[in-house]
């Protein structure tokens, strides 16, 4: 049992160290990123109009946490699996992912402002490592279902 945990200590390490670089990202946002909707989604947002942005420098600070979110979970999906076809399908899945939710998210700022509670999930999903949550598991899965 010794020897299988020191085995993977390496991998614990990295692990422990991606989540921390995800909790200081999350504790640092409000000075890391331009994000007007921290504040926004923090109160009663049902009835209130969306908080003026600038786009440009929205999408900015999105894409910038997004992208460092995603290279912090591919980091940690290549630590925990060592497996060159699951870190290929996760960065095809990341690119996917970021096209579909900016699409969604400047759509809804756009057009209907009224489902400001779509914008809250969609922007959940840009800013969280949602996904790595996600996809841990099922790669996991099927990793145990492959070995059968």
């Amino acid at each position: 049992m010794l020897n299988k945990t020191l085995k993977h200590k390496y991998k614990v390490i990295v692990t422990i160290v991606i989540i921390l670089c995800f909790a200081i990202i999350r504790n640092l946002e409000s000075e890391l990123f331009y994000d007007p909707f921290l504040n926004y989604f923090k109160f009663d947002f049902k009835n209130s109009p969306f908080p003026e942005v600038n786009n440009f420098k929205l999408f900015c600070g999105l894409l910038f946490r997004y992208l460092i979110n995603s290279v912090l979970s591919l980091i940690l999906i290549h630590t925990l699996f060592h497996d060159k076809d699951i870190l290929k399908f996760s960065m095809l899945l990341y690119g996917f992912f970021i096209i579909v939710l900016f699409v969604m998210f400047f759509i809804i700022l756009k057009y209907f402002q009224e489902w400001n509670w779509l914008l809250f999930y969609v922007r959940r999903f840009i800013i969280q490592p949602i996904f790595v949550i996600l996809f841990i598991p099922a790669f996991y899965y099927q990793q145990q279902n492959f070995k059968k």
